[in-house]
C-alpha cells in the first residue's frame, strides 16, 4: 500500500514529468549556444594560445558541479522540500552567461587579457552554482520520481537537452561564421541567457510534497563523520569512487578533440557546429537508450559500455587522418560522456537507503572534483610540451584499466 507521500508523487508524476523535460529541453537550448565543448573553449582560444587554460573550460564546470556537493549534503539531508533550495541556487549557474555576452562585447575596450580573467572568474562563478544546486535537484528528481522510472527519467530528460542543444550548436557555428567577433559570441551567450530563464520558469512549475514522515535527527552530524561512516561499510562504492575518479584521466582527451580538429586539420566554425551537433545528437539517441537499458538490467553495464566508448575515442582521435574522422569520434564521446554523467548519476542513486541518498550523491561528485580539474591540466601540459598525441595515448591505456575495474571490481548496487 501507498504511502500519502507515494501517492501525491504519483498523481503529479504525469506534470513534474512534463515540466522537467521542458526544464532540461530548454536548458539544453541554452547550452547550445554556450556549449561547454566546443563555443566556450573557442571564446577562450580567441583570447589565448594556451592549451592548458583552453582545456580548464570544461573542466572549471565539471569540477565546480561536483566540488560542493557533499558539503551541501548535510544541509540537503535534513530538507522536507528540496524546491525552494534548488530554485534560488540556480540562478549562479545561470546569470554567469549574460556575463559572458557582456565581456564579449566589452573585449575591444578591456583587452584580452581582462578578457580571460573575466572569463575565467564567470566560469568558476557558473561551475560553483552549478554545484551547490545539485545535491537537492538530484534529490529532488530521486523524490518526485518512482525508483523503477529514475534512469529512465535522467536519460529522457539529457537526451531531450542534448536534441536541443544539437539545433542550437548549429545556429551558433552560423552565427560564428556570419557576424564578425566578438558580437558573433556576445549574440550566442545572449540567446544562452535567454533559454537559461525560460529553463527556469519550466523547473518553477514543479510540484513536489513535503515529506511529513522524514526523520531528521535534533542534532546535525558533521558531513565528514556522515562521509567515513559511508566509506568504511561500502566497500562496493568505493570501487565505483575509484572508476569514477579514474574516468577523468581516461577521458583527458576528450578536451581538446575540439581544438586539434581546428589546429591539425583548419576546422571551419560550420563544421565545428556540425560536429557538436554529432556530439549532441549522439548524446540524445545514448540517454535516452542508456538509461532505459539501464533500469532494466542494470546502469553497471552502462559503464562498462561508456568505458569502451572512451578507449576507441581515444584511439580514433590518436590515428585520425583527416577531419572526417571525429565524427566517429565525437560519436563515442557522447556515449562515454552519457556513461560517466548521466548513467554515474543514476548508478549513485541505487546505493544506501533514501536517508543516506544525498551523502551518496555529494560522495559520489566531490570526490571525484579534484580529478576534473587535474587531468585536464595534466593533458594541457602534455600537449603544450609534447603534443596532442601522447595526451590520446594516456587516455587510451588509461581507459583500459577503468574498463578492468569496471568489470572485475564494481557490482550493481541494486542486485546486492
Amino acid at each position: 500500500m501507498l504511502s500519502p507521500l507515494e501517492q501525491n508523487i504519483r498523481k503529479n508524476l504525469k506534470h513534474n514529468l512534463t515540466v522537467n523535460l521542458w526544464d532540461g529541453g530548454l536548458f539544453g537550448a541554452a547550452l547550445g549556444f554556450a556549449s561547454f565543448s566546443t563555443i566556450l573553449p573557442l571564446f577562450v582560444a580567441s583570447m589565448t594560445d594556451s592549451a592548458t587554460l583552453i582545456g580548464l573550460v570544461p573542466a572549471i564546470h565539471s569540477a565546480g558541479w561536483l566540488f560542493p556537493q557533499l558539503f551541501t549534503a548535510g544541509h540537503v539531508s535534513r530538507l522536507r522540500q528540496y524546491k525552494r533550495t534548488v530554485l534560488m541556487m540556480t540562478i549562479h549557474e545561470r546569470i554567469p552567461f549574460l556575463g559572458f555576452a557582456i565581456v564579449a562585447l566589452l573585449l575591444p575596450f578591456i583587452g584580452l587579457n581582462a578578457g580571460l580573467l573575466l572569463t575565467m572568474f564567470l566560469l568558476t562563478w557558473q561551475g560553483l552554482g552549478g554545484g551547490v544546486t545539485a545535491n537537492a535537484w538530484t534529490s529532488m528528481i530521486s523524490k518526485i520520481m518512482p525508483p523503477d522510472s529514475r534512469g529512465t527519467f535522467f536519460g529522457m530528460q539529457a537526451g531531450l537537452a542534448n536534441l536541443f542543444i544539437s539545433i542550437s550548436a548549429i545556429g551558433a557555428g552560423y552565427l560564428l561564421d556570419y557576424l564578425a567577433s566578438p558580437l558573433d559570441f556576445a549574440a550566442c551567450f545572449f540567446l544562452a541567457s535567454f533559454f537559461f530563464t525560460l529553463s527556469w520558469f519550466a523547473l518553477a512549475l514543479t510540484r513536489e510534497p513535503e515529506d511529513t514522515e522524514k526523520v531528521i535527527p535534533e542534532r546535525k552530524t558533521h558531513f565528514w563523520v556522515a562521509a567515513k561512516k559511508v566509506l568504511g561499510k561500502d566497500r562496493n562504492f568505493n570501487w565505483f569512487l575509484a572508476a569514477r575518479f579514474l574516468s577523468q584521466f581516461a577521458t583527458m582527451g576528450f578536451s581538446f578533440y575540439i581544438i586539434y580538429a581546428l589546429r591539425r586539420f583548419d576546422m571551419t566554425p560550420v563544421i565545428a557546429g556540425y560536429l557538436t551537433a554529432t556530439l549532441t545528437i549522439s548524446q540524445t539517441v545514448a540517454n535516452i537508450s542508456m538509461g532505459w537499458i539501464g533500469d532494466r538490467i542494470g546502469h553497471r553495464a552502462m559503464l562498462i559500455l561508456g568505458a569502451f566508448a572512451a578507449l576507441l575515442s581515444a584511439v580514433l582521435a590518436w590515428n585520425a587522418a583527416s577531419i572526417s574522422w571525429f565524427y566517429p569520434i565525437f560519436i563515442l564521446t557522447g556515449l562515454a560522456n552519457v556513461s560517466i554523467w548521466t548513467i554515474g548519476i543514476a548508478m549513485t542513486v541505487d546505493f544506501g537507503t533514501e536517508a543516506e541518498r544525498p551523502m551518496y550523491i555529494g560522495l559520489s561528485q566531490t570526490l571525484t572534483a579534484p580529478a576534473t580539474i587535474i587531468a585536464p591540466i595534466i593533458g594541457g601540459w602534455i600537449v603544450d610540451s609534447a603534443g596532442f598525441i601522447p595526451t590520446f595515448i594516456i587516455s587510451t591505456m588509461l581507459s583500459v584499466v577503468m574498463i578492468a575495474i569496471l568489470i572485475f571490481m564494481v557490482k550493481d548496487p541494486r542486485k546486492i
